[in-house]
């Protein structure tokens, strides 16, 4: 599939399955109509609603920056370029490339300029935590219409939903083993949906990479172009064996089961935080290209959008907290924000920018040096036993050789003492300006004491220039997020 971030090889998608029907489906020409938000997220009686963004707001306007974060470029600064997989659009954070539409629906364009360059757009959930609970089952949904273009006008398109296992954010070269699960893709027009399960080592493996283990089926009713579908997958922990399911207008049409692979690959597909969630329009790459020759062509028509209208997480049974807290109730919240004026806030706020001091050439891995520092107090929540996330907008500009560091506190009953300490590997960010992300995937670089629930306790982060001679530039606002551990 879609993978595209992960991948050092490109890709050669399902190929003797997929041809087949690809090419009996190459000429469906499906009706046309635009299809129309429903509304809110819809109810799934006996789950869980854990997130979702159904994404109402004015037309030409950024989706949530408390949910969504955007990709821009040809690649993740440090990873494989043209995201992995060899699709040749730069994708922006433009309006013309990505807006809510004003009717309910986040829209994803890709454009062509004048000079044949292709622009398009790619988000992802700041969350990386949605993972199934022991013993209970995970759904990941998201009700779509496809680009709706078919044919030669098509060839290129590349729509995608899909999930990516959290330690691959900070370190693009993990892939496949963290796992990848695409909820939706399609190329060239087709009628048709893919779903797509990534996992184990590139080339082969249990996965059969870089083609991963998928199966595809035309969209009922509607051609997918022409009309909205629900697109859903599952994992489930409430069987044995447990299974990956997925669906397209609630009829099942591929599964996999833990048995069909090793225990060790499993677990490197399941045994951490979770995942989190894309959307984006890619043009060319390998699969498109595997089932269409060289695209786009000519023929290709820009300005076909993706539209989205919701996007919801839910999970149902498994095992609840142990000791949940009953007096007090939980404050604070486990999701912080750094926010202008030095506060952990619960909320994102305005994007803005904070200044970290230049470390003058001197090494001060592990020390904080005038750092920037943020605290939340009056926190009380039960420690969930994992373990501290972290993403942190970071950029050096055009210095070279610059590193930033984060350190996490947590004083557990808010007085004084900070009970655990963790501070992470430094990033070294790229001579280039713009945002990278600094997540916990740097590594834990030490750590002192240990966690236990918060009654009225307090968090507290500090971020400091850890080597170079230049200064920095850390996002905040709706920019940089910590997620800790605790329910």
């Amino acid at each position: 599939m879609r993978t595209s971030r992960i991948r050092s090889a490109p890709r050669t998608p399902l190929i003797a399955t997929i041809l087949a029907m690809a090419v009996a489906l190459a000429g469906f020409v499906g009706v046309t109509g635009a299809g129309t938000a429903q509304g809110a997220i819809p109810p799934a009686p006996g789950w869980n609603l854990q997130w979702g963004d159904d994404f109402n707001g004015a037309d030409r306007t950024p989706p949530s920056a408390a949910n969504w974060q955007t990709d821009t470029g040809h690649g993740y600064p440090g990873g494989p370029g043209n995201w992995g997989t060899g699709e040749i659009q730069n994708y922006t954070a433009s309006p013309d490339n990505l807006s809510l539409d004003g009717n309910g629906n986040l829209r994803i364009t890709p454009l062509r300029d004048g000079a044949g360059n292709w622009t398009s757009a790619r988000v992802e959930t700041h969350r990386a935590d949605f993972k199934a609970p022991a013993g209970g089952t995970l759904r990941i949904e998201g009700r779509i219409q496809m680009p709706n273009v078919t044919g030669d006008a098509a060839l290129g398109y590349w729509p995608a939903f899909w999930a990516l296992g959290s330690p691959y954010r900070g370190n693009y070269w993990n892939w496949p083993g963290t796992g990848e699960f695409d909820i939706m893709e399609n190329v060239n027009g087709i009628n048709s949906v893919w779903g797509v399960l990534h996992c184990g080592v590139n080339p082969g493996g249990p996965c059969n990479e870089t083609t991963g283990l998928g199966a595809n089926r035309a969209c009922p009713g509607a051609s997918c172009q022409s009309a909205f579908h629900t697109y859903r997958f599952e994992w489930d922990r409430a069987v044995t064996p447990n299974e990956l399911r997925w669906y397209v207008d609630d009829q099942l049409f591929h599964t996999v089961r833990q048995n069909q692979m090793d225990a060790g690959t499993w677990a490197n597909m399941t045994d951490h935080a979770g995942y989190f969630i894309l959307l984006n329009v890619a043009i060319g790459g390998a699969f498109p290209d595997a089932l269409g020759g060289r695209t786009p062509t000519a023929a290709t028509v820009p300005g076909r959008p993706m539209l989205v209208d919701y996007v919801a997480v839910w999970t149902r049974g498994g095992t609840p907290p142990t000791n949940p807290p009953t007096d007090p109730p939980p404050s604070g919240s486990s999701t912080l924000y750094a926010r202008t004026g030095a506060g952990l806030g619960d909320s994102a706020g305005s994007a803005a920018s904070a200044a970290l001091a230049a470390a003058g050439g001197a090494n001060y891995d592990g020390t904080p040096h005038t750092p920037q520092v943020f605290t939340s107090s009056g926190i009380t929540r039960t420690y969930n036993g994992g373990a501290t996330q972290f993403d942190l907008f970071v950029d050096s500009g055009t210095s070279v050789g610059n590193g930033q560091q984060v350190r996490v506190s947590y004083d557990r009953t808010g007085d004084g003492t900070w009970d655990r300490t963790e501070t992470y590997a430094y990033f070294a960010t790229d001579p280039v300006p713009g945002y990278e992300h600094y997540t916990q995937a740097r590594g834990l670089r030490s750590a002192t004491g240990s966690h236990g629930d918060l009654v009225n306790g307090k968090v507290r982060i500090e971020v400091w220039n850890a080597i170079g001679t230049g200064a920095s530039t850390l996002g905040i606002g709706n920019q940089s997020v910590i997620r800790i551990p605790f329910a």
